[in-house]
């Protein structure tokens, strides 16, 4: 315990520039939330806002609190990053509509001269629709979540910093390309009926649900770079990965029920709109948006 409790105190940093883009993110978002309200009053309710602040928050706590010190030390604290990037925060940005607002929060000749132009190119029209094909989201999702479990790669990134930073950004953008099919945000066109996606959301718990039930009930350390340094909460490096297993299953599970339930709902009830994920119009255009439906 002594070593857990100097660890703590020493972790107890901030990371100045992480905290200036979750700042300079927030303050662009609601920029542009006078403007939209405005236009589309029905269409920009408080808990957009909200959302997407919440959103960053995590990501910001993920990666640039205090908690980012302790992964080192613990595959739970490693487990929790994991969940946060992928898992929570990407479905909370995505539901605030982000680059809807984020676009009218930036200086408009920049978005005429610059933004406007890079979403109308051919190419980025084209590996957008590759990008959002639930097919190709679901895939890259999957891939990165056992890639990066298996132990010589997750290894690999707990002895290398470079590795470490291109581990979070691979779950964060495989968090967003996984989410994008579920809460369709603008400009986002429905690729699949809306049913399909209650389909899509079970078989991504398959592959979660057998990664953490071999970490849960493992009776070996299965990560040997938690075998040495010091002990957090007191637990030993495999009640460490027990716990670890258990919070991915049981997260995921709760998590991906949520929307299969909703939709679920919304798909049973009388005149239910089917092309939307709820009556926010998470799924419609934007107005006086510049241009960059793909």
């Amino acid at each position: 315990m002594p070593e857990a409790v100097q660890l703590a105190s020493v972790s107890w940093t901030i990371s100045i520039p992480l905290t200036l883009v979750a700042i300079l993110a927030g303050i662009v978002y609601l920029r542009g939330w006078p403007q939209l309200r405005a236009a589309a009053a029905d269409e920009v309710p408080a808990w957009r806002a909200g959302s997407f602040l919440a959103g960053v928050f995590l990501i910001w706590l993920a990666v640039g609190s205090p908690i980012s010190h302790q992964d080192e030390a613990s595959l739970t604290a490693h487990m929790v990053q994991h969940l946060l990037l992928m898992t929570f925060a990407p479905p909370l940005i995505l539901a605030g509509a982000p680059v809807r607002f984020m676009l009218h929060g930036l200086p408009q000749p920049f978005v005429q001269s610059m933004m406007g132009p890079f979403f109308r190119w051919p190419l980025t029209q084209a590996a957008g629709k590759v990008l959002s094909q639930p097919t190709v989201c679901w895939f890259a999702a999957t891939t990165v979540l056992v890639g990066w479990h298996i132990p010589a790669v997750l290894n690999l990134a707990l002895h290398s910093m470079t590795w470490h930073i291109v581990e979070h950004a691979t779950f964060l953008a495989a968090g967003f390309l996984f989410w994008w099919p579920v809460i369709q945000p603008w400009p986002s066109v429905p690729v699949w009926p809306r049913w399909s996606i209650l389909l899509y959301l079970f078989s991504a718990t398959i592959p979660c649900d057998i990664l953490s039930a071999y970490l849960t009930f493992c009776d070996k350390v299965v990560y040997t770079a938690y075998l040495s340094g010091p002990r957090l909460f007191g637990l030993s490096a495999l009640e460490d990965q027990q716990c670890a297993g258990a919070l991915m299953w049981t997260c995921v599970t709760i998590v991906y029920l949520l929307p299969a339930a909703q939709i679920t709902i919304r798909l049973l009830a009388p005149n239910s709109r089917r092309g939307e994920f709820a009556e926010t119009g998470l799924g419609q255009s934007s107005p006086e948006s510049p241009g960059t439906r793909t």
